[in-house]
């Protein structure tokens, strides 16, 4: 009894087994699956809200704003809710406001013409000062937008 190809040749097999290549790809495709996080992790924002009545002139005594004016060179002024403070009294004056407080709570307003780099220090700065939650001030939020 010989057995007949239905090609009408004896030979080899010409196809290719692509079962293990299907299952290589699917083993690739549940790792990458597992190692991409579903959802990124960014830092979070604090955002300061915009008064409910805007008529509203009276300061609020808890909220520091540390503003940091100057055109981005080297001659940059800061400021403690309007009180002209040095950088290298920035430091203390922050550890001193915070010492007694429970809320630590902090905003950096920065003029636009000054780099964020002067920014990052004032909060880098206040995070020295145990300052726990920073909040950065932007036009669109001075706004009320």
């Amino acid at each position: 009894m010989a057995m007949t190809s239905g090609g009408g040749g004896a030979g080899a097999m010409g196809d290719i087994n692509v079962t293990p290549m299907i299952d290589i790809l699917l083993v690739l495709l549940i790792i990458f699956m597992v190692i991409v996080p579903v959802t990124p992790k960014g830092l979070d924002a604090l955002v300061p809200q915009p008064p409910k009545n805007p008529q509203q002139t009276q300061p609020n005594d808890r909220t520091i704003v540390v503003q940091v004016l100057g055109k981005g060179g080297a001659n940059l002024n800061y400021k403690i809710n309007e009180t002209d403070v040095t950088k290298h009294d920035l430091l203390a004056k922050l550890s001193e406001i915070y010492a007694n407080r429970a809320e630590k709570v902090m905003f950096v307003k920065g003029d636009d013409d000054v780099n964020f780099a002067a920014i990052a220090e004032v909060i880098d700065i206040a995070h020295s000062a145990s300052v726990d939650h920073i909040g950065i001030m932007t036009p669109k939020i001075m706004q009320g937008q």
